[in-house]
């Protein structure tokens, strides 16, 4: 098996307006549709595909983002921040563990009822400057600590832990989200958004759809025409089991995905790429949950994360049937963005040679 990387790039923002309407594009100049790179994007839900697309933007894009998008993301942050909390409460009483200081525990009902009424709603500054303290106060419970350290029994996203350790400035009056903030916010990818880029003249489209198990349907509708498929795996969701039914590990359900669409026949010509994204994370976890309890087939060294790395990639590449067709695979930490630019700088030359394959096989 060969590590290799991959490159885009995206428009420039003069044509933001029209990558939000992507048929109105293809309409438009189907010939330039016909020239453009197809990457189909696709990975289980939280693999870090929203937060790939992210660093297109700051990497090869505009290199920020724009007001009305800063404004929505802080927003999110406020969201994913009181749901966030709202788990922890829930879990903590779950697993029977004590507040370090009961007097705490007054703060819950308004954290919980605040998570339930504006779940889907804009949560406004003026409330969040009003709440923040209280839930900063909660997080520094080790109580909720201790719930946090036994994170893989439930459902809590990963951005929490950072969002929490930087609320007193997410709190502040004038707070204005950083990249580093839009990067880390989390926000389920729904249907089929359609992502253009240039680079060096060349065009790419990133088919992104949700990788929930409700919009699997989808994918399919997406094979024809692509260059190349990117899959994200978190690998570091190796002891966690996916929200939908609370009990298939999620490494093993991001294999089944993969096997399925790796082996479909519309996909027989596109090149395969495989991102084991959130290296970060898996890093850490590794003196913390031994992945042996998780997967009895490993037999490296459970704390030295290429061992581990090395199993995950291979659970992978054995899916593939077609044991002859190129398989390209890169450890990633999307939140990175040297990372991301890194693997992309690699990769553009592998990409344009899968697509010259193609041309000359039409």
């Amino acid at each position: 098996m060969s590590s290799i990387l991959c490159c885009f790039g995206q428009q420039d923002r003069d044509n933001k307006n029209n990558n939000s309407n992507p048929n109105k594009v293809m309409s438009r100049n189907p010939k330039s549709y016909k020239k453009t790179i197809k990457i189909l994007l696709l990975g289980s839900g939280e693999s870090g595909k929203s937060t790939f697309i992210k660093q297109m933007v700051l990497i090869h894009g505009a290199g920020e983002f724009t007001n009305d998008e800063i404004n929505q993301y802080q927003s999110q942050i406020y969201q994913n921040i009181i749901m966030a909390m709202r788990i922890l409460v829930s879990a903590k009483e779950k697993l029977n563990i004590e507040w370090e200081d009961k007097s705490n525990e007054r703060y819950t009902e308004e954290i919980i009822k605040l998570a339930s009424s504006e779940n889907n709603k804009t949560i406004s500054i003026q409330k969040f400057i009003e709440i923040y303290p209280k839930i900063e106060k909660l997080w520094n419970d080790n109580g909720i600590k201790l719930t946090f350290s036994k994170r893989n029994r439930y459902q809590i996203t990963d951005n929490c832990e950072y969002f929490f350790d930087n609320i007193n400035r997410i709190g502040s009056k004038d707070y204005i989200p950083t990249n580093q903030d839009i990067l880390y916010c989390r926000k389920a990818s729904r249907g089929i958004t359609e992502h253009y880029f240039e680079i060096k003249k060349i065009p790419f489209m990133f088919i992104d759809v949700g990788g929930q198990r409700s919009q699997r349907q989808k994918w399919f509708q997406c094979f024809q025409d692509i260059t190349a498929m990117l899959f994200m795996v978190a690998s570091s969701e190796y002891d966690q089991v996916i929200y939908e039914d609370r009990r298939t590990n999620r490494l093993v359900e991001s294999r089944s995905i993969f096997e399925t669409i790796v082996n479909n026949k519309c996909l027989e010509n596109a090149g395969i790429i495989l991102f084991l994204n959130k290296t970060d994370i898996l890093r850490e976890k590794l003196p913390q949950s031994d992945i042996r309890k998780y997967f009895a087939d490993f037999d490296g060294d459970h704390l030295k994360l290429s061992d581990v790395q090395c199993f995950i990639v291979d659970k992978f590449e054995k899916t593939r049937r077609n044991r002859y067709r190129p398989f390209f695979y890169h450890f990633t930490t999307a939140i990175d963005t040297e990372n991301i630019r890194r693997v992309f700088r690699d990769c553009r030359e592998t990409i344009l040679e899968i697509n010259l394959k193609m041309l000359n096989m039409q």
